[in-house]
C-alpha cells in the first residue's frame, strides 16, 4: 500500500460505488468517499458508478471504474480493447464522445486559468474558451509512436502509472503506416523500447533503444518477422516533414509534432495572433528545428533579425542545417534562461514566440522577456497548468491574455494544446 489510508477499511483493489462529479486535470474525474477525494479514470461527470481503489495517498485516492451503474449520455464503447481498467495507459478519453472530449478539456482548460491563473470568469468569458479538432478524426493520427519492450522481448505500451508492458497486436491512434509495421510481431530481445516515426514526407523509420542508444534497423517480412535473432541494424535515419511551406529534415529521434496537421496548425495561428509586419525582430524561444522562425520569416522580410534559442544538441543542429537559407536567422546553443539572463541574446525585439516545454517557461523567463519590451508575444503550451501558472506571472507584470486558442493535438488522451497571445499593458 503507497501513501495512507483514508478511512478505516478502504483498502487498495476495494471496490466501492459513488457518484463522479466534475473533470479533473490528469484525464480523470473527481468523486468523493466519506469526504475524502477520489480520482476517478475511466468515468464521466454525472455517472455512478463501482470504481476499485489503485492507490492510497494522504488525502486522496486513486481509482478505476470498473463497472457503469448509471451512464452518462456522452459515454461510447472505447474503440480499442486495450482502453480499459488495467490496460494501456496512453489513451484516457476512449470511453467519451469526441465532441465530448473537446468540453472535457476546455472544461480543464477553464479551470486552470481560474484557480492557476487567477482570472475570473469574466475575464475567461472573453477569451471565449474553446479546443478545437484537427482534420482526420481521432484516430490513426499519431505519428510517432514508442512501444516499451518486456522482459520476453515483447513490444507494447504501458500501464496508467505504471512500467508494466501491455503486450497489444495494434494501437489504433497510431498513424495507419505505423499500425501496418511489424514491430508488434517481433522478437526485441535487446532492446528497452522501438520508436516509430511516420512522417508527414513519407518516410517511416524504426528504431530500437537499448540503454538509452537508439539504433535504426531495418524491419524483415513475412517469416522472418519472429526471427529470435530481431531485425537487423540500418544505417542512421532522418525524415523529412513538410510544414510552413517547406520541407524539414530531422532525425527521426527528434522533435517534432505528433500529428500530422499540428506544424501547419500551430504555425498559421502563432502568424494570425501576432500579425507581424516587414522587418519586425524575432525571438524564437525554446525553438526547435526552427519552425516558427521560419514561419514568421516569410512574413517579417530578409532584412529582419531573428533568433532561435534552443538547447537540445539534435534541435539546434537541425534549426541551422534547416534555416541555412536565411540569412538573418541565428540560431543560438542556450537554455532559454540561461540566454536571457546573461544577456546572449539582447533586444530590442518586436515579436518573441514561446513554445517551452511541459514545464511551462516559468517566472524567471517571463520577467527577463518581457523585460526586452516586445509588442506581442505568442505563447504555445502543451500544458494548462503550467501555462496558467505562466498567465498568472505576465498578469502581475501588467500584460493581458488578449486571445486564447486551443486545439486537440491529442485526440482520445486528456492532452490539449494551447496558443495565446499576451499583450503589454496600455495595448
Amino acid at each position: 500500500m503507497r501513501g495512507q489510508e483514508l478511512r478505516p477499511g478502504l483498502e487498495e483493489a476495494e471496490r466501492v460505488e459513488l457518484t463522479v462529479d466534475a473533470v479533473a486535470p490528469g484525464g480523470h474525474c473527481v468523486a468523493r468517499v466519506d469526504g475524502q477525494v477520489v480520482f476517478v479514470r475511466h468515468a464521466l461527470p454525472g455517472e455512478r458508478v463501482v470504481a476499485e481503489v489503485t492507490e492510497l495517498h494522504r488525502g486522496f485516492a486513486r481509482a478505476d471504474a470498473v463497472e457503469i451503474v448509471e451512464a452518462s449520455p456522452d459515454r461510447v464503447a472505447p474503440p480499442c480493447p486495450y482502453a480499459r481498467p488495467g490496460g494501456c495507459g496512453g489513451c484516457d478519453l476512449q470511453h467519451v464522445a469526441p465532441a465530448a472530449q473537446l468540453d472535457w478539456k476546455t472544461t480543464v482548460v477553464r479551470e486552470q486559468l481560474s484557480r492557476l491563473g487567477g482570472l475570473t470568469d469574466a475575464e475567461i468569458d472573453v477569451l471565449r474558451v474553446s479546443v478545437a479538432p484537427l482534420p482526420g478524426g481521432p484516430l490513426g493520427w499519431r505519428s510517432r509512436v514508442r512501444y516499451a519492450v518486456d522482459a520476453t522481448g515483447r513490444a507494447g505500451l504501458l500501464k496508467h502509472r505504471s512500467h508494466e508492458v501491455v503486450p497489444i497486436d495494434r494501437c489504433l491512434i497510431a498513424h495507419p503506416a505505423i499500425q501496418a509495421l511489424p514491430v508488434l510481431g517481433q522478437n526485441w530481445p535487446a532492446a528497452d523500447a522501438v520508436a516509430t516515426v511516420a512522417s508527414t514526407g513519407g518516410e517511416v523509420v524504426v528504431t530500437a533503444l537499448a540503454d538509452g542508444t537508439p539504433t535504426p534497423v531495418d524491419l524483415p517480412a513475412g517469416p522472418a518477422a519472429t526471427d529470435p535473432a530481431g531485425p537487423s541494424p540500418a544505417g542512421p535515419a532522418t525524415v523529412r516533414e513538410v510544414a510552413a511551406g517547406r520541407d524539414w529534415t530531422v532525425p527521426s529521434g527528434g522533435f517534432w509534432q505528433v500529428h500530422p496537421a499540428a506544424a501547419d496548425t500551430l504555425a498559421d495561428t502563432v502568424l494570425d495572433l501576432l500579425d507581424p509586419q516587414p522587418g519586425e525582430s524575432v525571438w524564437d524561444l525554446y525553438g526547435g528545428a526552427g519552425l516558427f522562425a521560419a514561419a514568421l520569416a516569410a512574413r517579417v522580410g530578409p532584412d529582419a533579425r531573428i533568433t532561435v534559442v534552443e538547447s537540445a544538441a539534435e534541435g539546434v543542429a537541425a534549426a541551422r542545417r534547416n534555416l541555412a537559407d536565411l540569412s538573418r536567422v541565428e540560431v543560438v546553443a542556450a537554455r532559454v534562461e540561461t540566454a536571457l539572463a546573461r544577456r546572449r541574446i539582447t533586444g530590442p525585439v518586436d515579436l518573441v514566440v514561446l513554445d517551452p516545454p511541459r514545464t511551462g517557461a516559468g517566472a524567471a523567463v517571463v520577467r527577463d522577456m518581457i523585460a526586452a519590451t516586445p509588442r506581442a508575444v505568442a505563447y504555445v503550451a502543451c500544458d494548462p497548468a503550467a501555462f496558467a501558472r505562466d498567465v498568472r506571472t505576465f498578469g502581475r507584470a501588467g500584460w493581458r491574455l488578449a486571445a486564447l486558442r486551443g486545439y486537440d493535438l491529442f485526440p482520445m488522451t486528456q492532452h490539449v494544446e494551447l496558443v495565446g497571445l499576451f499583450l503589454p499593458p496600455a495595448r
